[in-house]
């Protein structure tokens, strides 16, 4: 296609939009977003299909800025094609409450597919894309009808390439033969430290050949529309595997500081922007100037895309009247709404049901609502054997070729990959119309902790299948044992951890999880047995805490989760016979639990009754709720994991002796006030 005058000036009006909006807010990055405007233009004005007036579409390509720090590239372009983001929020860049943050957030901002700016994280989400639109096209595509045909496009920087989730979630792509991922690296030698030769020299190349990648080339990232063009549309030919496009760049392309990293990170001084607008024919005395022409060329692009919805939705309608079942499916999919009923696979238990592990009660909740939850995808790090992750006759998500499954299925085997896992599920979810879980130790949750933030923030609904939750693991010892990382992960907002005590406490965490359409949760469960415990259900499991055992008169509240709550009712027998009355709490999610109304939180963790927590983790967080607490603040041991306990008095006999010296010590307290009653606990 023969590029104009225009187009040139709408790449420049890009550019000096980036060095306006960074100097503006005097803050930002304008490097990448100069270098890298001629390739933005050419993939949004050439061959990318969406609509402004619908940045829900389905079948709308997806794009993904990995280097999020040059988000405000992203957001010239979101304005200059007509999405809801106007020359007002681009003056706004980076200022409180403004719909351009310093890095994108899929929540705040229309046309911003997922929330980027810790390196690596976009190219692996953009994975989870792609995988997304392969199963979902699978699933739904009938012969004459390709409804989800869409690509996914990424931009990414040196910064992302030397960060590890990008090699993790990349060598997975290529394993899976991801034809529809597109990603361009902006190769400009450039990071915040200086030039790549300091410690980038690696054969990207090479690299991303070994992993089964297309690799193309283009020398001038700058000036060659045509080559840019030229590779986008050869990279869309090849269906079997993704392609990256090594993208020759100058960062701060026009700048008097281009090419060097000082343009990198920091805005451009005036007279640099004065000579910059002057070289590209822009007024240096005027600030965000669009020029019309250039509105009317992305218009127009935008328009086409438009004009390709409706042209979907045409083939939609005719789709419905032939699979009205699979169009009604995929149309409830998209409100993340789950099917009507679902809820009844759930399985209840009673005190006279078997003792089990939670994690493989987690297994039973799988194999009962997979069918009822046709989205429901999910998988794991390589421990499908320990996390029981795998329901019965499940088919893996595989390339076609390979003879192991097809796009069809819904297990996806991760490979040890726990972070790129964690950014995949987040690309799973913001796709529209998946619902992905994926399990590992819980321990090597903390592997992933960049991406488990990210889905927190972005308001995605992941669930993290987290077995082996504490030194009950045993034999394998304290490298394997989680002390610190409940604490951590519950620290974290917009983040559901759940640590089920029993079958009814494990139905209850994966209702909530699965109900919560924008929140992510991880579920902690155990390797021991666990009892059916008598006065728990489902009911009163999903508010987060209630109490499991009642008595009148107590003397204290013991509180616990998971597997310490059995002992807990096992230590009131023994409290009882020193004639101390103990209620027990169980509070298996604190994030649900703290949602509920002061009334109920009250009733549950009463004033007037000194109480004790109970759990084999760090007591890092329990000081909200209780006024002692009985934890475990250093590494565990390895050995068979009764003799764990045992070591650390996890026992009815360690837990009473504990609870007698809380009672001993708040005895003499007049009016003793639950903790969750405290004046700035209130204000949280």
């Amino acid at each position: 296609m023969a590029y104009t005058e225009t187009d040139t000036l709408a790449i420049n009006t890009i550019r000096v939009l980036a060095a306006d909006a960074t100097a503006h807010a005097n803050s930002g990055h304008p490097g990448a977003p100069m270098g890298m405007a001629p390739v933005a233009h050419v993939l949004f004005n050439k061959i990318m299909k969406f609509n402004p007036k619908n940045p829900k579409w389905l079948n709308r390509d997806r794009f993904v800025l990995s280097n999020g720090h040059a988000c405000v590239l992203q957001y010239a372009l979101l304005h200059l094609y007509g999405y809801a983001l106007s020359i007002d929020d681009l003056k706004a860049f980076r200022s409180v409450d403004s719909i351009t943050p310093g890095h994108p957030e899929a929540h705040d901002t229309p046309g911003i597919e997922v929330t980027t700016g810790p390196l690596g994280q976009g190219i692996s989400n953009a994975v989870g894309l792609a995988m997304a639109q392969a199963h979902t096209g699978a699933v739904f595509n009938k012969p004459g009808f390709d409804l989800v045909d869409n690509y996914t496009y990424a931009f990414l920087g040196d910064g992302c390439l030397m960060e590890g989730i990008s090699s993790e979630a990349c060598s997975l792509a290529g394993h899976l033969q991801l034809g529809n991922l597109i990603a361009v690296w902006d190769d400009n030698h450039i990071t915040i430290d200086g030039d790549t030769n300091q410690a980038f020299t690696e054969d990207v190349v090479k690299r991303y050949e070994s992993y089964g990648w297309q690799v193309l080339t283009v020398g001038d990232g700058e000036n060659d529309l045509e080559g840019i063009e030229a590779a986008l549309k050869a990279a869309q030919e090849v269906k079997d595997k993704p392609t990256l496009i090594k993208l020759t760049t100058i960062i701060g392309y026009g700048s008097k500081l281009q090419g060097t990293h000082s343009v990198h990170g920091s805005p451009l001084k005036a007279d640099d922007i004065k000579q910059l607008k002057t070289k590209f024919g822009f007024n240096p005395e005027e600030s965000f100037a669009v020029p019309q022409q250039v509105y009317d060329l992305c218009h127009q692009a935008s328009a086409r895309g438009a004009a390709a919805e409706e042209e979907w939705n045409q083939l939609f309608a005719k789709y419905s009247e032939q699979y009205k079942a699979e169009a009604a499916d995929l149309v409830r999919r998209q409100t993340g709404d789950l099917p009507e009923g679902w809820e009844k696979s759930l399985p209840v238990y009673t005190p006279a049901d078997a003792a089990v592990a939670s994690r493989k009660l987690s297994e039973i909740v799988l194999q009962k609502i997979y069918e009822a939850i046709p989205e429901l995808i999910g998988g794991s790090a390589d421990l499908t054997g320990s996390n029981l992750t795998r329901w019965k006759g499940a088919i893996d998500f595989q390339p076609p070729a390979t003879g192991l499954g097809d796009y069809s299925g819904r297990y996806i085997r991760y490979g040890v990959r726990e972070h790129g896992m964690g950014a995949i599920m987040n690309g799973l979810a913001a796709y529209g119309t998946l619902l992905p879980y994926g399990g590992t130790f819980l321990n090597f949750v903390s592997y992933a902790a960049g991406a488990v933030r990210l889905s927190a923030l972005s308001q995605v609904r992941t669930i993290w299948v987290a077995t082996h939750d504490s030194i009950g693991l045993g034999e394998d010892g304290p490298t394997h044992q989680p002390i610190e990382t409940l604490a951590h992960f519950r620290a974290l907002p917009n983040f559901m951890v759940w640590r089920p005590a029993d079958g009814n406490e494990t139905s209850a965490a994966y209702y909530v999880a699965l109900t919560s359409k924008h929140t992510s949760s991880l579920l902690a469960l155990s390797r021991q047995n666990l009892p059916q415990l008598e006065g728990s259900t489902i009911e009163k499991a999903t508010k987060g805490g209630y109490v499991l055992h009642e008595v009148e008169g107590a003397d204290i509240t013991l509180v616990s989760t998971g597997s310490e709550v059995c002992i807990a009712i096992d230590a009131v027998k023994v409290l009882a016979e020193k004639n101390i009355k103990a209620r027990v709490v169980s509070i298996p999610c604190f994030e649900v639990f703290d949602a509920q109304s002061r009334e109920y939180r009250s009733s549950v963790l009463p004033d007037g009754i000194p109480s004790l927590s109970i759990e084999v983790m760090s007591t890092m967080g329990w000081e909200r709720y209780t006024h002692e607490q009985f934890g475990l603040n250093r590494f565990g041991a390895s050995g068979a994991y009764k003799d764990v306990y045992k070591k650390f008095e996890f026992t009815p006999e360690g837990i009473a002796k504990r609870a007698v010296l809380t009672v001993d010590f708040w005895k003499d307290v007049p009016n003793i006030r639950s903790p969750i009653n405290r004046a700035f606990q209130q204000l949280i």
